[in-house]
């Protein structure tokens, strides 16, 4: 039987309708949870330093936090082949809004305050707090905290370091503020200050490579509270939160990040704890 013409343009816009409500409850594809499908890929600083990162090269996978980013992508099923390294500032990386990383590295320092921004993973380093200072400063020969007590003891402001300068050496003049680490470094070497306190891997980098005559007085004791706890940034409700930290969790359970931190940040044991 043939249709007439009116009858062909009803079944047409009929046969239509259900096309388009077909495809209306098809599911949608699901968006890749990565950067890019089949890689991972992983942010860090402009420049990366020493030790986290060596020679300011990533993809090498020299310095504690290139080797920690590579130990994570393969805990995640992905060769080294397939990790793609960008580059952020620091205050880039915790704002609010998109991203063009799976996951950044750069010294994070876990805070609730950062955490209304973005996610952290479980964390891959607890370091301690340490005194810096250049020969000939009156900080030098310290053995002590009490040693330290007369001082004039920097840091910046906002920081663990800052906090431990009030909590543990409560130096007479109080602890000197700066806006950042730079500006504290600049301080100490034009005498402003006798010594200031930083995480113990900066404290290796600014006395090894930037100060003259650098030297590191010693460690804080490790309280409450006093020790940085470093984690890898992600974006606001990642779907990949809970796989990346299960990924720390398991190379610290197995001791691949103690063995990590022993390679590539081992002069820490030289360093004399101060009491």
């Amino acid at each position: 039987m043939s249709l007439n013409p009116a009858s062909r343009i009803i079944a047409g816009v009929g046969a239509a309708a259900l096309a388009a409500s077909l495809v209306a409850c098809a599911p949608a594809a699901a968006p890749s949870e990565y950067v890019t499908e089949g890689k991972l890929t992983i942010g860090t600083g402009e420049p990366a330093y020493f030790p986290w990162v060596l020679e300011d090269a990533p993809e090498s996978g020299e310095g504690f936090e290139a080797a920690v980013g590579y130990a994570v992508a393969e805990e995640l099923g992905f060769a080294a082949e397939d990790v793609v390294w960008v580059r952020t500032t620091f205050d880039e990386a915790i704002a609010p809004g998109p991203k063009n990383f799976d996951f950044n590295l750069q010294q994070f320092s876990i805070t609730e305050e950062r955490a209304e921004n973005v996610d952290f993973s479980s964390p891959y380093y607890e370091t301690t707090q340490a005194i810096i200072t250049v020969a000939g400063s009156p900080a030098a020969d310290a053995t002590s905290v009490a040693d330290l007590g007369d001082l004039l003891i920097g840091a910046a402001t906002g920081t663990t370091s800052f906090a431990a300068i009030e909590q543990q050496i409560a130096p007479t003049a109080g602890a000197q503020a700066f806006n950042t680490n730079d500006d504290a470094k600049l301080a100490l070497e034009s005498g402003q200050v006798d010594a200031i306190v930083v995480d113990l891997p900066t404290a290796f980098y600014l006395t090894g490579v930037e100060l003259t005559d650098g030297v590191i007085v010693g460690q804080l004791p490790l309280e409450d509270g006093t020790g940085d706890l470093f984690g890898l940034v992600l974006p606001k409700d990642s779907p990949l939160t809970e796989r990346v930290s299960a990924a720390v969790d398991a190379l610290r359970d197995s001791g691949a990040l103690a063995d990590l931190e022993s390679e590539w940040l081992s002069e820490s044991v030289s360093v004399p704890v101060l009491q």
